[in-house]
């Protein structure tokens, strides 16, 4: 039965990498563009003021207009900083270098002390009936929300096109949004 669940698991993210893929080719600033519009009102709604973002790939919403935007706004804007399996918060700042898996991030800093998060937003690949994550299968947000979900308000999922399974795929321990917007 568990491996019967791998698979499908397994299935399903290559299939949606395939989409996101075919996706990442096409001109997609409106389809950002609306779920940055939505994210943005999320966040004022909430009164976010720490907020957790990504920095994105090319299968991935591009949410560098409202890191400017929250910066602009001096809402604190922390971004993953990879360590081993798993990654860290640190503050968004300049310069940002390539690391691991082709994924920019900022200059290692040890700023980052107070661990409370108003809002998290969080890339998927897909999805399923239980709104668990389906990512890239690394497992670092998996690794992550283990060790701080309680300090954590509201998780937000994006993604570019929705990509979802009527059946059960993911396994217990995949993040669980609060929220999903897509284009």
């Amino acid at each position: 039965m568990e491996e019967r669940l791998k698979s499908d698991k397994v299935r399903f993210r290559k299939s949606c990498l395939r989409r996101l893929k075919r996706l990442a080719h096409r001109n997609n600033m409106a389809r950002d563009r609306r779920v940055v519009r939505r994210l943005y009102e999320t966040i004022r709604e909430e009164n976010a003021r720490r907020v957790m973002l990504y920095i994105p790939m090319d299968t991935e919403v591009d949410l560098n207009p409202l890191i400017r935007l929250l910066r602009r706004e001096r809402r604190e804007v922390l971004v993953p900083f990879m360590e081993g399996a798993s990654f860290r918060l640190v503050k968004y700042r300049y310069p940002l270098r390539i690391k691991k898996f082709g994924i920019k991030e900022p200059i290692d800093s040890k700023q980052h002390r107070n661990r409370q998060i108003d809002l998290a937003v969080v890339p998927i690949v897909g999805t399923d009936v239980t709104l668990r994550r389906i990512g890239f299968g690394k497992g670092m947000y998996d690794r992550f929300y283990e060790r701080e979900k309680r300090y954590i308000k509201k998780t937000v999922f994006v993604t570019r096109e929705l990509c979802f399974s009527k059946r059960v795929v993911s396994d217990r321990f995949d993040v669980e949004a609060d929220m999903l917007i897509v284009p």
